[in-house]
C-alpha cells in the first residue's frame, strides 16, 4: 500500500520548494505531480495545426516521494505514515505520531 495517494494533503520536505503545501494530482513509480509545487518554465513550439501557441509556459513537474510528507492537521505540520490492518483484513494508513487516520 502507498503511503502517499492522489488527493493527499502535502508538504514538501526538501528542494527549493521546502514548506510548500499543495494536493497531490498523481501518482506513478516514485513520483508524485503536486499542485503549485516543482513548477518550471517550458519554451514550447507552436503548432497551428493542433491549435497550439507557442511561447513559454509554465509546468509542473513530478517531485520524488521521498521529498513529501503527508500533512497531518492535528499537528499542523508533516507527519510519518504507517499502515495498520484491522480487524476486518482492511488496511487503513495511519499517522505514526498519533494514530489517527489519513
Amino acid at each position: 500500500m502507498r503511503k502517499i495517494l492522489k488527493g493527499d494533503d502535502v508538504i514538501v520536505t526538501t528542494g527549493k520548494d521546502k514548506g510548500r503545501r499543495g494536493t497531490v494530482r498523481e501518482v506513478a513509480n516514485d513520483h508524485a505531480v503536486v499542485d503549485g509545487v516543482n513548477v518550471v518554465k517550458k519554451h514550447q513550439k507552436g503548432n497551428p495545426n493542433a491549435g497550439v501557441t507557442g511561447g513559454i509556459i509554465d509546468k509542473e513537474m513530478p517531485i520524488d516521494l521521498s521529498n513529501l510528507m503527508v500533512f497531518n492537521p492535528a499537528t499542523g505540520k508533516g507527519g510519518r505514515v504507517g499502515v495498520k490492518v484491522l480487524d476486518d483484513g482492511k488496511k487503513v494508513r495511519i499517522f505514526k505520531s498519533n494514530g489517527e487516520t489519513v
